[in-house]
């Protein structure tokens, strides 16, 4: 609208919205008390006040760019910056004062500390543990303390906070998250920011549970295992995922992350790139024929896609990092067995079977740190290739019900 065609102030926000620019930059009131709507040629809104300076001459101020400073927001700076003025004020000192202590406080948040332990550490980290990490703050943390001063929150509060999580049920969760948050107070810790961690010693008052994410089957209950999986009615791709898990004895993010590039069928070998695994190693995995089988039948379904197991909506992201442990759940596996709690079945059965625990433990990629884990991060391949065909051979013989197994826990 043009602004011969404005009727009444203070201006409306259609008003705002609509305004057309003219040949020269020009103002209007949006009140008797000196507030400005100001409009430049290139289309441009912004607020301005006229003000009276302590040596009494006038002068302006800017109070921001619309539409990021609304009429109510532009309106309550002005009050802010004429009660300034009012009290001997120099407004604009004043102005500066406030954005820096505002500043100062958003640094001095809880959020603020936690993205910049989280900025430090997911160099160390792969994509999909720093997503995780975050991830948890976002959604548990930050909507109850990420915009507190860090330094402000008390311990009984946290405490309150772990305990809703346990409540919700989410035991082992509330633990990663506790651990978390302790970590970012140590940073903060050791750079002087706190005299004390509010976290420490919260464990004691909280329940505890042993662990579950690597749940597995009893030797018993393994074939019937091997044969729902073989049977699994829903999705194609997530029972040959599920099969391959069994087979291969990686961690589900390696493989539900995996892509057709990093797959060589003809040497049967998987190399996974050090960005995708847990130690940021490159790790590679021999591949016994029932997994190179699967593979091509997998690349049939999934092929024309660079992942494996690309999701549903957007084929550029793998599947949910819960699309396992909801297959497992769908055959009546909950609590019982878990993506991750076929690499403890793996390194049962090879142990009691007489591998070489340096073979088993290269296979799960348990790598020592330092120069030798560099170094040992590719040896035992061939010993590896003959250790994987066989318990791949070993699971078919329990899924036909051939084998009569040891006694495992």
């Amino acid at each position: 609208m043009k602004r011969s065609q404005i009727k009444r102030r203070p201006l409306a926000d259609t008003v705002l919205a609509t305004l057309e620019p003219e040949t020269k930059e020009y103002r209007e009131k949006d009140d008797n008390n000196g507030l400005h709507f100001r409009v430049k040629p290139n289309g441009s809104k912004s607020w301005q006040l006229r003000y009276k300076k302590p040596d009494g001459k006038w002068s302006w101020i800017g109070l921001g760019g619309y539409p990021e400073t609304s009429g109510s927001l532009a309106r309550k700076k002005a009050d802010q910056l004429r009660a300034d003025a009012a009290n001997g004020e120099n407004p604009i000192v004043a102005k500066r004062t406030r954005e820096v202590e505002a500043l100062e406080a958003a640094n001095s948040t809880f959020e603020a500390l936690a993205r910049e332990w989280h900025t430090n550490k997911r160099q160390n980290w792969t994509d999909g543990t720093s997503t995780r990490v975050i991830g948890s703050l976002q959604k548990h943390v930050f909507p109850k303390f990420g915009k507190r001063a860090f330094t402000d929150i008390t311990p009984m509060e946290w405490l309150e906070l772990l305990r809703d999580l346990e409540k919700t049920g989410i035991i082992e969760q509330a633990s990663r998250i506790r651990a978390i948050c302790r970590e970012v107070y140590d940073m903060a810790l050791v750079s002087k920011r706190v005299t004390y961690n509010p976290l420490e010693g919260l464990h004691r008052h909280l329940t505890t549970r042993r662990a579950t994410n690597y749940s597995h089957v009893s030797q018993d209950e393994l074939p019937a295992l091997l044969r729902a999986i073989g049977s699994y009615p829903h999705a194609e791709d997530v029972r040959l995922g599920l099969f391959l898990l069994s087979r291969l004895a990686v961690r589900p993010s390696e493989l539900r992350e995996a892509r057709w590039e990093e797959f060589d069928l003809d040497k049967a070998l998987w190399t996974i790139p050090a960005q995708r695994m847990k130690r940021r190693r490159e790790h590679t995995v021999p591949l016994p024929k029932q997994a190179i089988e699967a593979l091509q039948s997998l690349h049939q379904l999934t092929g024309y896609q660079p992942l494996l197991f690309p999701g549903r909506s957007d084929k550029t992201a793998p599947r949910s990092n819960t699309v396992f442990i909801m297959a497992l759940r769908r055959l009546g596996y909950e609590g019982r067995q878990t993506g991750h709690g076929f690499r403890h079945i793996a390194s049962t059965i090879l142990n009691e079977h007489g591998y070489n625990a340096d073979h088993i433990e290269a296979q799960l990629s348990h790598v020592k740190d330092g120069v030798a884990g560099v170094y040992n991060k590719a040896q035992y391949i061939e010993q590896r290739r003959v250790m994987m065909q066989w318990y791949a051979d070993h699971l078919d013989n329990l899924q036909r019900g051939n084998v009569v197994e040891m006694k495992w826990a």
